[in-house]
């Protein structure tokens, strides 16, 4: 069994010196349900959907994060209160040093400007009631990107990048396809000269055909625009070709952490080493791939105790079920949140 250490967050982001974009401590988003009037003459305790708990993660400058894990574990959840469509319930998220957990109104927006989200469904994040050069010059009017003379040539200039032509901008969002669209949601997150993207399941709604295109769309923005990206997906063999770091995330916490390449050829949590078995291969002839997680994630309103995952562990033991293991170091830049950390005996 490797050597493992228990660390404090301040360890952890002190490991390394380079130029930290994005800092999250401690990061918590419950949302509460609802309390009825007998709940309350019955003197019962509130109750909160626990989508995110206590989340420490440094995204470094020029770097490109992957986030994965299951449906509903809270990566979306997470990416929004980063971006602060949601306030987190406790917490700070520190970009470039200033907390921004707290903003609100103009203070916000400018803080906006550094990040931006590229959403999902490419048939619900634009509005259908606006052209595609209203939808861009809005953004760089607001926002003061470029004097008022010089929006058309930055429009032009946005839809080029992101594989398009000045002759679109007249026509509506409904006239386009899932593709085209998205590369116009890529256009309107690059029209503030963003430092950070968050690109949550950019693809996932895209026809096969289209979202190689996409991917390599994105690859090449982040190279020739030194972005910094935090890319969340379901696929992981998406990520492991775009990311070059990746978290596991699990019912709302991160269970591991390591550079993409070395955690997808030696994972040390259980969960992360099921779900790389478990992804789906294109060969026809292995056919005898029968890795699956045991059972249902629990409830996100009542988390089990111990170990978040000790209830479908093949290797759960005592010690899982009472002691909530913290985020470890195992090795350099590795960390995983288990008690048992696998070796290559154990994984085989």
């Amino acid at each position: 069994m490797p050597d493992q250490k228990t660390i404090t967050t301040e360890e952890t982001r002190n490991e390394k010196k380079p130029t930290v974009l994005l800092d999250i401590k401690d990061l918590c988003m419950w949302f509460p349900l609802k309390h009825s009037l007998s709940d309350v003459l019955r003197r019962k305790p509130k109750r909160y959907v626990k989508a995110v708990s206590n989340v420490n993660l440094i995204i470094e400058q020029g770097e490109s994060l992957g986030l994965v894990g299951e449906s509903g574990c809270g990566k979306s959840t997470l990416a929004k209160c980063i971006i602060r469509l949601y306030k987190p319930t406790k917490g700070s998220i520190l970009l470039k040093g200033n907390d921004i957990s707290n903003l609100e109104g103009s203070d916000l927006r400018k803080k906006r400007t550094m990040m931006q989200m590229i959403f999902q469904d490419p048939y619900s994040s634009l509005n259908p009631r606006i052209s595609v050069y209203g939808i861009l010059a809005e953004i760089l009017s607001v926002h003061k990107i470029v004097p008022k003379n010089q929006i058309p040539g930055k429009v032009s200039e946005l839809l080029t990048m992101c594989g398009l032509s000045m002759d679109i901008a007249t026509r509506f969002p409904g006239e386009f396809s899932g593709g085209q669209r998205q590369r116009i949601g890529i256009a309107r997150s690059l029209a503030v000269s963003p430092e950070i993207i968050l690109a949550d399941e950019p693809v996932s709604a895209l026809d096969v055909s289209i979202q190689a295109q996409i991917i390599n769309l994105l690859s090449h923005l982040q190279k020739e625009l030194h972005l910094t990206t935090l890319f969340i997906s379901h696929d992981l063999q998406l990520v492991r070709y775009i990311t070059n770091r990746v978290a596991v995330m699990y019912l709302g916490s991160i269970v591991e952490l390591g550079e993409t390449e070395q955690v997808f050829q030696n994972p040390y949590h259980p969960y992360t080493s099921i779900l790389i078995k478990a992804a789906p291969v294109l060969d026809p002839l292995d056919r005898d791939r029968e890795y699956s997680i045991i059972g249902e994630p629990p409830s996100p309103i009542d988390i089990p105790s111990g170990c978040k995952f000790h209830s479908r562990c093949p290797f759960c033991q005592s010690k899982c079920t009472e002691q909530d293991p913290p985020l470890s170091k195992i090795s350099e830049g590795r960390f995983v949140a288990c008690h048992y950390p696998l070796t290559n005996t154990v994984r085989d």
